[in-house]
């Protein structure tokens, strides 16, 4: 049976209901979203106007943009990959081979730490930021986004991550509250902020064979691979972060499925406090926030 395909599509209805068929034949869970999404972005129309945008006649770039697309989705490429951007926390983020999609989980990062910008920047008038390993720039540009008064630096090991962050700020309006530069973790880095903010590498190397084909294709390995137990990128920061926070600072961070005791014993080991444990979307436990301890001195000091 011929596959429905988009090339000899006439109209934009044509083509969507032609993009939905096949995708639908491939097996595809996504596939009524994934044509509605592609076949509105790519034709320039928000996906809510395809019912009435139906009878909008294609011309020849559209009908092959929305053919080359419907190749790429069968053949496993996401379709914010196809599309080249993902919306976050109301901000549209350009991606890059060198950065993940990010996703809707991590959201539930910028929802626990957002108080604390706020609160920081009650009690100071400002709030400095520090996301490690930022990929597109997600996290901290959501942060100065919401909160004007906050500035944030981010730090990421590739160049191209670094070089898509400070695409987005731009993009956003946000450059001059958002620096991105190259740096292994914070071993660069000799300034103290009010606020730590990461989402790591953690799913342990024997497991990446394992994740769907949409990730292990199309996601940089780099952004994924936390090593043999999931763990290498939070011990580096746990060994760090200490000395790089203000005494009333924060730090939170992204955990994978099951990481949650695993990762506040290293922590709560190198001189933190759990203060919090923040559930995503779907139950499991994806935030953890911490302070740094107080030593006896400063707490009999009142610092």
């Amino acid at each position: 049976m011929t596959r429905p395909d988009t090339a000899e599509s006439a109209s934009l209805g044509e083509a969507w209901l032609a993009m939905r068929a096949a995708l639908r034949a491939a097996g595809l869970e996504s596939a009524d979203l994934d044509a509605r999404l592609l076949a509105a972005n790519l034709a320039g129309v928000e996906p809510h106007q395809l019912a009435t945008a139906g009878e909008m006649l294609l011309t020849q770039s559209v009908r092959d943009r929305l053919h080359k697309a419907l190749q790429d989705r069968l053949d496993g490429m996401p379709v914010h990959r196809i599309l080249g951007s993902r919306e976050f926390y109301g901000l549209t983020l350009g991606l890059s081979p060198a950065t993940l999609e990010p996703r809707p989980d991590t959201e539930t990062l910028v929802e626990a730490v957002l108080p604390l910008v706020r609160e920081t920047v009650a009690a100071k008038g400002s709030c400095s930021i520090v996301d490690l390993g930022i990929g597109t720039g997600a996290i901290g540009l959501a942060l100065v986004a919401e909160c004007p008064q906050a500035q944030c630096l981010g730090i990421d090991v590739s160049a191209q991550a670094v070089a898509t962050a400070r695409e987005n700020a731009e993009t956003l309006g946000l450059g001059e509250r958002y620096r991105a530069i190259e740096g292994d973790w914070l071993s660069d880095v000799d300034t103290r902020f009010d606020l730590i903010v990461s989402n790591p590498p953690y799913i342990p190397t024997a497991d990446l064979a394992c994740l769907s084909r949409e990730v292990v294709e199309h996601d940089p390995v780099l952004a994924l691979d936390g090593g043999p137990d999931g763990l290498v990128a939070y011990r580096v920061i746990a060994a760090q972060a200490g000395s790089r926070l203000e005494k009333s600072g924060y730090l939170a961070l992204e955990i994978g499925i099951g990481q949650s005791q695993s990762v506040t014993a290293l922590f709560t080991a190198s001189g933190f406090d759990l203060l919090g444990i923040f559930a995503d979307l779907g139950g499991v436990d994806r935030v953890l926030l911490f302070k740094l301890r107080a030593t006896r001195k400063t707490a009999e000091q009142g610092i």
